[in-house]
């Protein structure tokens, strides 16, 4: 591949980077943020690639000396939910409550970590994430919305938007906050990086394992760990964008249709209670009452008593005054 004489841009290496830059638009990126939103095939390619990589349970794989099934074993079951619990929580913890909405603050040394935590989802960067979720509680369930049941229905709230080639540019001027810090922005850019790190890890964990009798492969972890533990936690974070709009209750007058549902929010880890969030979205937990079962928050919690993040940030009185008001109301009702 020969060089631009002009630019000095076409080198082999200048594609290869182009091609895991999340942030490379020939087009330029506002010119792609212009585009009309629609399902695009080209962008189904990393979906269609993790979902098949689930059926590698059943795939065969060539040895040296023959062929054998990459199965199922209890350890790489064992490291699937695993990954599945502390790539939730940092997905709700992290790129959700931190990195979205401050709820509380940190070193740039954690925020860092934090980041390379939330990479490992495999839900791009802690940047586009953030500025995506900004939007959204901009325009909840009107017009603008991206992924919003009440505006596009199911499938385009739950992953249709993201097929869109419109949704991909980050909008740093939403995340200026952010953006101001160059490693955040690198990891952002170059987000595929960290998660193909985790998937040779678990090639090497695998391998090391089968050698030394362990009944599982470098394959198997691969599977479990990377494909299968990585779908079922994209699916779980896409439901509080197509379900916790449609199925639940409402404690708060918010403005759109956000509910309170204590399924979502087992399987979320606390993101369930999607109301209480709507109505204040800048505490630290979202399972405002005791009863209200908030796993991410005691997570922070932890983490505060540690020394690790602090000045978490609390529902103020006044939403629970509103709150017991309503309650009153109804009941009178």
């Amino acid at each position: 591949m020969k060089s631009d004489p002009q630019t000095g841009e076409g080198t082999l290496w200048r594609w290869l980077v182009r091609r895991v830059d999340s942030d490379y638009f020939p087009e330029g990126a506002e010119a792609v943020k212009r585009q009309p939103d629609r399902f695009e095939w080209k962008r189904c390619v990393p979906f269609l690639f993790l979902h098949l990589g689930c059926l590698g349970v059943a795939w065969l794989h060539l040895g040296c000396l023959g062929v054998a099934w990459t199965g199922w074993s209890w350890s790489a079951v064992g490291v699937a939910v695993f990954l599945y619990v502390i790539r939730m929580f940092a997905i709700t913890g992290f790129y959700h409550r931190y990195f979205s909405h401050r709820t509380f603050r940190t070193s740039r040394w954690a925020q860092f970590l934090f980041a390379v935590w939330g990479n490992l989802a495999v839900q791009r960067g802690a940047l586009w994430w953030a500025s995506v979720h900004r939007h959204h509680h901009r325009h909840s369930d009107q017009e603008e919305d991206v992924h919003s049941p009440v505006v596009s229905g199911f499938w385009w709230s739950h992953i249709g938007w993201m097929t869109s080639s419109r949704n991909f540019p980050t909008d740093y001027g939403a995340v200026k906050d952010l953006a101001k810090y160059p490693e955040l922005v690198f990891l952002n850019r170059f987000d595929m990086l960290v998660p193909l790190l985790m998937a040779g890890v678990l090639y090497g964990v695998g391998a090391i394992l089968g050698a030394n009798g362990v009944p599982t492969s470098g394959w198997q972890m691969v599977v479990w760990g990377f494909f299968i533990s990585t779908v079922v936690l994209l699916h779980g974070t896409l439901m509080i964008n197509s379900l916790a709009h449609v199925f639940g209750r409402k404690r708060f007058v918010t403005g759109d249709d956000s509910r309170n549902s204590l399924f979502l929010a087992l399987i979320t880890l606390g993101e369930g209670w999607h109301n209480n969030h709507h109505r204040f979205m800048h505490a630290a937990r979202q399972g405002f009452y005791w009863w209200e079962i908030d796993l991410t928050y005691y997570g922070l919690k932890l983490l505060s008593w540690l020394g690790v993040i602090w000045d978490l940030r609390p529902v103020p009185a006044e939403v629970y005054q509103e709150a017991k008001t309503r309650a009153g109301l109804e009941g009178a009702a």
